[in-house]
């Protein structure tokens, strides 16, 4: 039976994300070094027999910031359509892999740090301490003049309504023969995608967020038992039999 997922994507190495500067609203390109993993992390995990399938996919979120736009170009997943800040389309026609259509959305931009972009934690922790002020949690107290745990469940629970309800209440549960392109793509940012990863499987932010996704990190989110009320993080998948036995029947 089909079970949807959702993969996150976080965006590539940047020189703020490889000294744990906060970057929200700052538009930093990817390092070298960014690129070149993002680039091998699309080698490794996109493809017909690979992780994320790219004729499979019915849609593709993408965050406003440009560093998760030009991740999403060095994914090479062949969308058939120009990705929406490109002047031409830059896939060739045999190159083309997926019909899924890419929305920037401003609903999974990176947290507003407010007050506290650009700076590290460390240094967050020391200006509190100055000011008399307690330790710092943002997933319990926002950001100063930024935005609030509330603020981010409330534009990530918009998302994922559009998800479930666009891509997959309509093929949850039916038979693998009737299967259509279901899976959904997101890349964005460290933070927010952590908080989407708690808000997929109902869990409020201010529980605390153990949860780890690196620069150019990928994610899976499903459902148990094919059932769309039971969102579940995928934390690993089994090797596909017929890929495995076209491997062995290769060497």
């Amino acid at each position: 039976m089909t079970t949807p997922r959702v993969f996150i994507v976080r965006h590539g190495e940047t020189e703020w994300s490889l000294n744990g500067r906060h970057t929200g609203t700052t538009e930093l390109p990817l390092t070298a070094n960014g690129e070149k993993r993002i680039r091998a992390t699309g080698q490794a995990l996109v493809g017909d027999d690979r992780l994320i399938v790219p004729s499979q996919l019915a849609h593709i979120y993408v965050s406003p910031r440009k560093r998760a736009q030009r991740t999403l170009e060095l994914l090479n997943l062949g969308c058939r359509d120009k990705l929406p800040w490109q002047e031409q389309q830059q896939t060739k026609p045999l190159d083309i892999r997926t019909d899924a259509k890419v929305q920037i959305d401003e609903d999974i931009r990176e947290w507003d740090y407010g007050d506290y972009e650009g700076l590290t934690s460390a240094t967050i922790r020391e200006q509190r301490g100055k000011k008399g002020e307690g330790a710092w949690d943002i997933w319990r107290d926002g950001c100063p003049g930024g935005e609030s745990p509330a603020e981010i469940t409330n534009r990530l629970d918009r998302v994922i309504d559009d998800i479930r309800s666009r891509f997959h209440e309509a093929v949850i549960g039916k038979p693998k023969a009737d299967e259509v392109p279901s899976d959904v793509l997101l890349v964005a940012h460290g933070h927010i995608l952590r908080a989407f990863a708690m808000r997929w499987i109902k869990r409020e932010l201010t529980e605390g967020v153990s949860l780890l996704l690196e620069a150019g990190g990928v994610g899976t989110l499903s459902y148990e038992h094919h059932n769309i009320n039971e969102p579940a993080i995928l934390l690993g998948g089994a090797f596909m039999v017929d890929v495995v036995e076209t491997s062995g029947n290769d060497k």
